[in-house]
């Protein structure tokens, strides 16, 4: 195992303790965990050595695999105030830390012995004797019960200056691991960007005289014993409240180090086990879990982008066995990772608010790097039962739905759609058919008429022909739409009438229609009794001072139809008369030319 990898698992699990050393409250013992060793051979030639000053040293296989060398167990409070004295006299690690019972597994030092979740001992560093307490002079001193006088322990010392020869010849005490700490919190605070590599060249001594000048310390570029606690303690606590810890979710066949102190255990619903937040943060977690091969692979890594937890901005990167996914909006940033292990698709999905962005991007590395799937897969059967069910939902995660969807119908053989302007509104995207980006080709407000171009070539089954020749009053029509707007998968063909040439004012270019339409009907074909394109049906105008009756429609004219595309560059078909269509026929003819044209934030 590489320097690289063994100092990465050893960050891991000192951010874990940092974390959940926030919860000490919750524990009867603790352990001061102060090395970690990747083989037992090496663990327990260590243990042997801190032995010989430790009579309470202890030795533990994580659940890693690495083997852990601890001392205690301690009180809570007394394993604090040890830990900070071992420090202070440089008998332990500098990235020595607070660990809990349950991070360890079985015990392999002392032979034989069991004392993982033994009672506390007394921290081998003893306080300072409290001061005795006397009366004040020509008063009488009262007895107090033992139990009332409370020991307040004192403050621990602020480390004194050192010159830069006192600086370096302290920081030659650290070890690699406290080394390549350093450049780790440096690089967090933004002050190194080189490799971590734990040797202290040009490069790294830039990065500490920046961080010295930034703070308003002498830029010697040496960090002084005070200067590198202060440098240390500042990146942990951006950790504090993640509670990074190892989760082992035995459904999805999961292990992973996860903000545990940010999510919670919510539901089950395949192939996803949900983890919601567990606090006004709005972190959330999806473990991936099913069985399959590389098209199932394939086939999440199209549906997850459909997803809102997914937004279409980021990254997206896809091999033969794995894919990773970044999105972010305004609102939300998340990272998926998903890949082939066996005969099953193992993952994660992290969630989180932008203002996060920089810890929770640290955070995705350190799952990424300990992403462990194991045997078990989740069952397409499992789940609570009560899980809600909706058109909108995808295993109980929102779709991305448009703002708004409207119709419209191919003019020509390359694709290009004629439909409303109402539509287009503040678009960030608009789409043909849920499946095509469209560019607005042209556009003309008065009129209410707009032109997409698809960004790729499409060969539509068919498209529009319009009418030659002047409608007849009263003739009937049909309108092709989405009357449900993306609830349907085929446009709706409804019957009327051709009430007038004009509009209620006498409006030139427009034809008022007898018919009874819907909202996401706006931009769809009028078809005459030939199959003929005669118009376009528009949005109904808003007008709080009337209501107009709801089979009062209005369409554009062949004619207006004509100008628009002509100014666009383009020349509409025309129809060859014929012989009236039966109804069937006219939504065969509908359903090859009319689209979805939906707009999305």
């Amino acid at each position: 195992m590489t320097i690289v990898t063994k100092r990465i698992i050893a960050a891991i699990w000192l951010m874990v303790a940092v974390v959940t050393g926030g919860m000490a409250t919750a524990q009867s013992t603790v352990w001061v965990q102060i090395e970690a060793q990747p083989t037992l051979a090496e663990a327990e030639a260590r243990a042997r050595a801190y032995a010989a000053a430790f009579p309470n040293i202890a030795g533990f296989r994580m659940r890693s695999g690495w083997y852990a060398i601890a001392l205690g167990p301690y009180a809570p409070d007394d394993a604090d105030r040890e830990l900070a004295a071992l420090k202070r006299e440089r008998l332990v690690p500098v990235d020595s830390f607070i660990a809990f019972p349950q991070q360890f597994r079985q015990q392999f030092w002392p032979v034989g012995a069991d004392t993982l979740n033994a009672p506390p001992v007394a921290p081998s560093t003893a306080a300072d004797p409290a001061p005795e307490v006397t009366a004040e002079a020509g008063s009488e001193a009262e007895p107090r019960p033992e139990a009332m006088v409370e020991a307040t322990p004192a403050p621990e010392p602020a480390l004194p200056d050192e010159t830069p020869a006192q600086a370096r010849r302290s920081e030659a005490q650290l070890d690699r691991d406290g080394r390549a700490l350093l450049q780790e919190a440096l690089k967090w605070e933004g002050f190194y960007q080189g490799a971590i590599d734990a040797a202290f060249g040009p490069g790294t001594r830039r990065s500490m005289a920046e961080y010295q000048a930034a703070r308003g310390y002498e830029p010697t570029g040496v960090l002084t014993t005070a200067q590198r606690r202060e440098l240390v303690e500042g990146y942990r606590a951006e950790f504090s409240a993640l509670g990074l810890a190892q989760l082992a979710d035995d459904r999805a066949g999961i292990e992973v180090i996860a903000p545990l102190g940010l999510v919670q255990f919510d539901h089950v619903e395949p192939p996803f086990v949900h983890y919601t937040p567990s606090d006004d943060r709005g972190v959330r977690l999806l473990l991936i879990s099913q069985s399959g091969d590389q098209r199932t692979l394939y086939g999440l890594y199209d549906i997850l982008q459909t997803l809102t937890i997914v937004p279409p901005e980021g990254e997206r990167s896809r091999s033969e066995r794995s894919f990773v996914l970044r999105g972010e909006n305004a609102e939300i940033q998340s990272y998926t990772y998903a890949r082939l292990d066996g005969g099953a698709v193992k993952g994660f999905t992290l969630v989180w608010k932008p203002e996060d962005a920089r810890i929770m991007n640290a955070v995705v590395e350190q799952m990424r790097e300990s992403f462990t799937p194991t045997a078990a897969i989740l069952p397409d059967t499992a789940g609570t039962g009560a899980e809600e069910q909706r058109v909108d939902l995808m295993a109980g995660l929102e779709i991305r739905t448009p703002e708004l969807s409207r119709s419209g119908f191919y003019i020509d053989e390359r694709g290009a759609v004629l439909t409303t302007t109402e539509v287009l509104g503040r678009c960030g995207k608009v789409t043909i058919d849920d499946a095509y980006e469209a560019d607005i080709a042209a556009r003309n407000d008065t009129l209410g008429l707009a032109l997409l171009q698809p960004r790729q070539p499409l060969s539509p089954l068919g498209h529009a022909r319009f009418a030659a020749a002047t409608p007849r009053l009263k003739s009937e029509v049909a309108v092709a739409g989405y009357s449900y707007e993306d609830t349907l998968s085929l446009p709706t063909v409804t019957f009327g009438t051709l009430a007038d040439l004009r509009g209620l004012n006498g409006e030139e270019g427009m034809q008022r229609l007898e018919l009874s339409a819907l909202p996401g009907d706006a931009g769809g074909p009028v078809i005459d009794q030939s199959g003929a394109v005669m118009g376009m049906l528009l949005a109904r105008p808003a007008d709080g001072s009337r209501q107009l009756p709801e089979n009062v429609q209005f369409a554009a004219s062949v004619p207006a139809i004509a100008a628009f595309l002509s100014a666009a560059g383009l020349s509409p078909a025309a129809s060859e008369s014929g012989s009236a269509l039966a109804p069937e026929d006219i939504t065969t003819l509908a359903e090859d030319m009319t689209v979805l044209v939906s707009c999305w934030e």
